[in-house]
């Protein structure tokens, strides 16, 4: 008689297949997923960034991992292989470097809002992720795409999930959450709902 897997065996194996096929793209784009770029300013008006931006160029995130880790839908769930995979690639994520020349750069970024810490008076704390469902309905990104926001007063009005406008002075700083590891912060950020730029 088969028996259902379990609620954890099932986000354990999610999450390695949607990192593998992450991983895997990422192996394909190579040199082109991280681009050198002009840090912003350190002063002054708030440059846009992107989230690709965050990543370092040439970071590599298969690096240190077995040489058939993005196949990783092979591997069952009671694989004790899959289980070490998980906590090899979460550990790689949750490590992920940062853009030193980012470090105290006056920027502005769009993405969508993770909630951290809410209350009567509205959010006051929260991880600004790059996709819908990061963070929530999905496993955490690596940390150089996730920015813990504090904003400079509390948001009301905001749910999980908007889309965001932030800016402020981007500092490198790893911050561990129930919700995913943090590479940047924003302190004292001034957050705006998502508009299409002005093109």
């Amino acid at each position: 008689m088969n028996s259902l897997p379990r609620p954890d065996e099932v986000a354990r194996r999610q999450w390695l297949m949607q990192a593998g096929a992450t991983l895997a793209s990422w192996s394909m784009l190579g040199p082109a997923l991280a681009q050198a770029v002009k840090p912003p300013a350190k002063t002054g008006e708030p440059v846009e960034i992107k989230w690709d931006d965050l990543v370092p160029k040439g970071w590599d995130p298969m690096k240190g991992l077995p040489a058939n880790a993005g196949n990783l839908a092979i591997l069952g769930d009671g694989d004790p292989k899959a289980q070490d995979m998980y906590n090899k690639l979460r550990d790689a994520w949750d490590n992920a470097p940062t853009v030193a020349a980012l470090d105290g750069a006056a920027i502005k970024l769009p993405g969508y809002l993770v909630p951290l810490d809410e209350s009567k008076a509205g959010i006051t704390e929260f991880l600004l992720v790059p996709y819908f469902g990061a963070c929530i309905h999905t496993p955490p990104p690596p940390a150089n795409q996730i920015v813990l926001v504090v904003p400079g007063k509390a948001l009301q009005g905001y749910r999980s999930m908007d889309t965001v406008w932030v800016r402020g002075t981007l500092r490198a700083a790893r911050n561990p959450s129930p919700m995913g590891t943090s590479a940047y912060r924003l302190e004292a950020a001034v957050v705006d709902r998502y508009t299409t730029p002005v093109k």
